[in-house]
């Protein structure tokens, strides 16, 4: 039997995500209250610019005072769209204070302050949903969080940031340079005017960090993820990575050590196969993939980001929310019990493409090859081209820790012989 009282909601925000959720709240309003068991009505809409025209969107319902609108008491949900740390955060936490359970599409918040917002919320015995913050439309927290509940996740690699994507796979497919390649996705509108957050990674970091946690039941921090932007990726590292039957991604992985005692949150550029599915994801698509005991390997892939794809995410958390709402009860919360440790970067272990300008001269290899068996980093291959006394020198590694690899960089940049190192890239995916 359908509850005839109508849920309420409040949305904080109404720009691309946001009027985009309005408006599916708007048009499909007899399929969500048949999913849900209640009526959804929008109760008020909280904006910074209230002139501005939003079509569909009763004028009525808009209003510059986001406090007193989580603050009526009669509000059952509160939708945040604004994003950035404040006025989020301390709107969320009134919102769980006055009755409301939050969904949220705040990767930012939830990266930084999401074990606080988590205890706010069981304080009051709400629900703090955020599907959205990750990967778009793509589900992937919930199955993290509950479908995979009873497993052990060992791995989570992908690509979460569709602007990167966008630009590497532009500058792979037709050999652009950075900035040329930037400039068409600005152009496109796959990247803001300011892209540093894309490009830089801090938006891939801040969902490493909210994926390692929930897959490791550990709380991990924005500031403990090692981020590494793509901006120094050159068409040179393109071609020396087809040579390798590569491409190159910005990745973001988080890993549970060998041993289990650990586990590490990283973003940055790297290497992958060619005949890796992830070499396979074009355009402004994201990836997942998922590594656990009993499952296997599991790939989520779709749009990443985007008005409608990112609303699809965040009607999601609203039913599911509206239905614990109706049924007296809350979904799953922070779970963080491992308290695993959160290795430094220079204790994770992987190969490495190390591009050198070295004198063209004899003995050149052997003092390079000296200089990595001394810091324990054994070759996979090298590859020498050169001519008029300048020469370039690839070297591949096997697998090696960072710190070792750091030292061994360290001292070839002492060598006379070793003009300059061009490039360094990690190899993943093998």
């Amino acid at each position: 039997m359908m509850r005839t009282r109508p849920l309420k909601v409040a949305l904080l925000g109404c720009g691309v995500v946001g009027s985009e959720v309005a408006r599916i709240m708007t048009t499909h309003a007899a399929d969500l209250a048949a999913r849900i068991g209640a009526p959804v009505e929008l109760a008020g809409v909280a904006v910074r610019r209230p002139d501005k025209v939003r079509e569909g969107i009763d004028p009525a319902l808009v209003t510059t005072d986001a406090t007193a609108l989580v603050k009526r008491g009669d509000i059952d949900v509160v939708v945040e769209v604004i994003g950035g740390i404040e006025p989020a955060r301390t709107l969320i936490t009134t919102a769980f204070a006055y009755g409301a359970s939050v969904v949220s599409a705040n990767k930012a918040l939830i990266a930084q302050d999401g074990a606080a917002l988590h205890a706010a919320a069981d304080e009051h015995g709400r629900d703090l949903y955020y599907e959205a913050a990750v990967a778009g439309a793509i589900p992937l927290i919930r199955p993290l969080r509950e479908s995979l509940a009873g497993d052990k996740v060992n791995r989570v690699l992908g690509i979460v940031n569709g602007t990167t994507n966008f630009i590497l796979d532009a500058m792979d497919s037709t050999g652009a340079g950075y900035q040329e390649a930037l400039d068409e996705a600005t152009a496109l509108g796959y990247a803001e005017a300011d892209p540093t957050a894309d490009v830089e990674a801090f938006d891939a970091a801040a969902k490493a960090a909210i994926l390692a946690g929930i897959a490791f039941h550990t709380r991990v921090r924005l500031d403990d993820v090692y981020r590494e932007g793509m901006t120094e990726v050159t068409a040179a590292d393109f071609a020396s990575a087809r040579e390798m039957g590569c491409t190159i991604k910005l990745l973001a992985i988080c890993e549970r050590a060998a041993d289990g005692g650990s586990v590490t949150a990283r973003v940055h550029p790297a290497m992958i196969p060619l005949s890796h599915p992830l070499a396979n994801v074009r355009e402004a698509y994201n990836a997942v993939f998922v590594e656990s005991e009993a499952a296997g390997q599991l790939m989520f892939y779709g749009p990443g980001a985007g008005g409608s794809p990112t609303a699809s995410a965040v009607l999601g958390d609203l039913v599911a929310v509206c239905r614990n709402r109706i049924g007296g009860a809350t979904g799953p919360g922070e779970s963080a019990y491992a308290a695993l440790p959160v290795s430094p970067m220079g204790d994770v272990v992987t190969r490495y493409h190390i591009s050198l300008d070295v004198a063209d001269k004899p003995g050149v290899l052997a003092q390079v090859a000296t200089v990595f068996a001394e810091h324990g980093v054994s070759i996979d291959t090298v590859r020498q081209s050169g001519k008029d006394g300048e020469a370039s020198l690839v070297v591949v590694t096997h697998r090696a820790s960072d710190a070792a690899l750091g030292g061994t960089v360290e001292a070839l940049r002492k060598l006379d012989t070793v003009r300059g190192v061009a490039s360094i890239m990690r190899v993943e995916g093998e």
